[in-house]
């Protein structure tokens, strides 16, 4: 397809931008989506492997429930940390090198964790993990965004982010099946190779972002030989790439500077809250509900299994993605949390039912990690290039934080023995906290539908 060449930009220069937007969607670019996925599926099934095994790890080692909380939570410190350092460094040094960086860590780390002794060791180890996984998630989000065209930048990067809930229903239907018959060791032994393997895949044929290269001044033979996969030999015609920017920016301003600048301040808070919320209810669910629903008086086996179905909804963001392309991506969310926290509530009015049980938690995990899934691509759109990175990676360094209240809110709940209805209710009341949070920001800094 030819290249319409910019006025602004002069004779043969090129916006990056437009490129993307009036060439179709390319091979090579699908490629880009199927490694990102691959990478954010991975995170989902080691984020939430830990959980699967926690009832194996009371068996084996004898502990309590409540001392589980550390090595329940150590992953998330290291996610939180994670994501925070990775976002200005890839805004720094690109997403590429971030990314195959952090894969690689969170391999090695998961799998070192399956020969752990015991929680002290298990614990450590599941910090490192967390550091690798929390690096990989904003800039798989970044990157992909980074080549989408704008018609379908949310829908494609919300199929993408389908990859974490997908991993984590992965982790819970792989454990089910591998922990009788090889040991919860075999779980982690699994998270660990196959990053190792995309790793190198990734090395080979992943690109760095377009949209990063034309920003950092990258060589004009550079550009071309990456955007040749998406708009063919036109793209040999063209003398400058150049970038134009939707949101606005302060000279010279970037990373944090820009996420916290006065045009972002308040959506940037309200993103990180709206996270922080969502992370409370996933991981209080993802870490605990076999073990709640144990206590509720089903099997082990049954009660793994239904507890699978709530990351298994993840599905649902391709939809809020191509809604969000057409219509007020902050209301669409909202609405999402809003319904969250009254299906969740549901769960624990059907304590014993197991029919209505099961529905339930495919209708919560559905709207739950519908909604929280599409924060990424909001916050994608919502700064520009030289901060988008720091964006996508404080809001999900700062929401781990919730995850972790999440995984210590149940274990207190528990010590203080509230029943199976009164658990979830508390649970529900993060998701009204969270569509709040976007209806302010809307009201703040509204978004053109």
């Amino acid at each position: 397809m030819t290249i319409r060449k910019q006025n602004a930009g002069g004779a043969g220069q090129v916006n990056v931008q437009t490129l993307l937007n009036e060439n179709p969607f390319s091979g090579y670019q699908y490629l880009i989506f199927a490694l990102c996925f691959l990478i954010v599926l991975l995170d989902g099934f080691d984020t939430a492997s830990i959980g699967y095994i926690a009832p194996s790890l009371v068996k084996e080692w004898g502990v309590s429930r409540p001392a589980l909380a550390p090595v329940l939570s150590a992953a998330l410190f290291g996610l939180a940390f994670g994501a925070l350092s990775a976002g200005p460094l890839a805004d720094r040094l690109g997403r590429k090198r971030l990314l195959i960086g952090a894969v690689l860590v969170f391999g090695v780390a998961c799998l070192a964790s399956s020969y752990a002794a015991d929680l002290t060791q298990l614990s450590l180890l599941r910090f490192f993990t967390g550091l690798g996984l929390g690096a990989a998630m904003p800039n798989a989000v970044t990157l992909m965004s980074e080549y989408c065209p704008d018609r379908k930048r949310s829908t494609l990067t919300n199929a993408m982010f389908c990859g974490f809930p997908l991993g984590a229903a992965m982790g819970g239907f792989l454990a089910a099946w591998l922990i009788p018959s090889f040991g919860w060791r075999s779980v982690l032994l699994l998270g660990g190779i196959a990053p190792l393997l995309l790793a190198v895949v990734m090395l080979a044929l992943l690109p760095e972002s377009v949209r990063f290269m034309v920003h950092t001044g990258h060589s004009i033979a550079q550009l071309r030989a990456v955007l040749r996969r998406i708009a063919g030999a036109s793209v040999d015609q063209v003398s400058a790439f150049y970038l134009t920017e939707n949101r606005p920016q302060e000279s010279g301003a970037g990373g944090l500077a820009t996420v916290l600048s006065r045009p972002y301040r308040l959506g940037t808070l309200m993103l990180w809250l709206a996270y922080f919320m969502g992370l409370v209810i996933f991981y209080a669910l993802i870490n605990w509900m076999p073990l709640l629903f144990k206590d509720a008086g089903m099997d082990p086996k049954t009660a793994t299994l239904i507890s699978a179905l709530f990351p298994l909804g993840g599905f649902g963001a391709i939809l809020f993605g191509w809604l969000m392309d057409r219509w007020n991506p902050n209301r669409i969310i909202a609405i999402g949390f809003a319904l969250t926290g009254l299906a969740i509530w549901g769960i624990g009015q059907a304590s014993g039912q197991i029919g209505a049980l099961v529905v339930l938690v495919l209708v919560a995990g559905t709207l739950m990690n519908t909604s929280q899934s599409s924060l990424p691509a909001l916050a994608a759109a919502f700064y520009p290039t030289s901060g988008r990175a720091t964006g996508v990676g404080t809001m999900l360094g700062i929401g781990r934080f919730g995850g972790i209240a999440g995984s210590f809110l149940i274990a207190e709940l528990s010590a203080r023995h509230m029943d199976f209805a009164g658990v979830f209710t508390v649970i529900a009341i993060p998701g009204l906290i969270a569509a709040l949070a976007l209806v302010i920001k809307q009201l703040g800094e509204p978004e053109r539908s």
